[in-house]
C-alpha cells in the first residue's frame, strides 16, 4: 500500500511540475515579453516606452537615451532601427480615415472623435527612410483575443492618442540624446607637429641684439 501511494504522489508531483513548466513557458513566450526582449537587444537598452498590436506580433519601441526608435513585427523575430532624426510623424486613423496627425515642422491634428465599439483603429508612424518610409500599428481590434490587449476601441484610440503626443514631444527636441558620430581627424590633423628648435646659434660672450 506503501508503494502505491508513493507512485500516486510520484505522478501528482510530476504532473504539477509539468503544468508549472507549461506555464512559465507560455509566460516567457507571450507576445509582449518577446517583443521587450527584442528592443531590448536591438536598443541596447529597456526602451523607455513601447508600443504593442496585440495579436499582430507588432510593436514600437522609442529609446531616448539612446537616439533611436525601434519597429518589430513577428514577434520580435524581425526589427527595424531608426535614428530619432529620421521620424517624421505618425498618423492615427479611425476606420481608414486620418483622425489626428503629427508631423515635424507643421501643426498637430488633434483628435476629436470618439470611436464606435467596432471601429478600426491604427497608427501608421512615418520616416525618412526610401526604403521603408512607414510602419503600422493595428491597436484594434486585436488579431486574437488577449488580456493585455485593450478593452475596447475608444481605450485603443485614447493609447494611440496618447503615442502621437509622445511623438510630438520627440519631434520638437530635435536631436535629443541623438549620438552624432565625431568627424574624423585628417591626415593632416593626425601628424604630430614638428617641435621648433631655435634655427639661429649664438655666441655665448655676444647678446643677439
Amino acid at each position: 500500500m506503501s508503494e502505491l501511494l508513493r507512485l500516486v504522489l510520484l505522478i501528482a508531483l510530476a504532473g504539477a511540475a509539468l503544468t508549472f513548466l507549461a506555464a512559465l513557458a507560455a509566460w516567457s513566450m507571450a507576445e509582449e515579453r518577446r517583443l521587450a526582449r527584442a528592443f531590448r537587444r536591438v536598443l541596447g537598452q529597456p526602451p523607455d516606452a513601447f508600443l504593442v498590436a496585440y495579436g499582430y506580433g507588432k510593436g514600437a519601441a522609442i529609446s531616448l537615451a539612446g537616439g533611436r526608435m525601434a519597429v518589430a513585427w513577428s514577434a520580435g523575430g524581425w526589427c527595424l532601427l531608426y535614428g530619432l532624426g529620421e521620424l517624421l510623424g505618425a498618423e492615427l486613423t479611425l476606420d481608414g480615415q486620418v483622425v489626428a496627425r503629427v508631423r515635424r515642422g507643421a501643426t498637430r491634428k488633434a483628435l476629436d472623435r470618439a470611436a464606435r465599439p467596432d471601429a478600426e483603429v491604427r497608427l501608421r508612424l512615418l520616416f525618412d527612410d526610401p526604403l521603408h518610409p512607414d510602419f503600422e500599428l493595428e491597436l484594434w481590434p486585436p488579431g486574437r483575443p488577449s488580456r493585455a490587449a485593450p478593452p475596447q476601441a475608444s481605450a485603443a484610440l485614447a493609447e494611440g492618442n496618447r503615442w502621437l503626443g509622445r511623438i510630438e514631444a520627440v519631434l520638437r527636441r530635435t536631436g535629443l540624446g541623438v549620438r552624432r558620430p565625431e568627424p574624423a581627424p585628417s591626415p593632416a590633423a593626425e601628424e604630430a607637429e614638428p617641435e621648433t628648435e631655435d634655427l639661429f646659434e649664438y655666441d655665448e660672450e655676444e647678446p643677439p641684439f
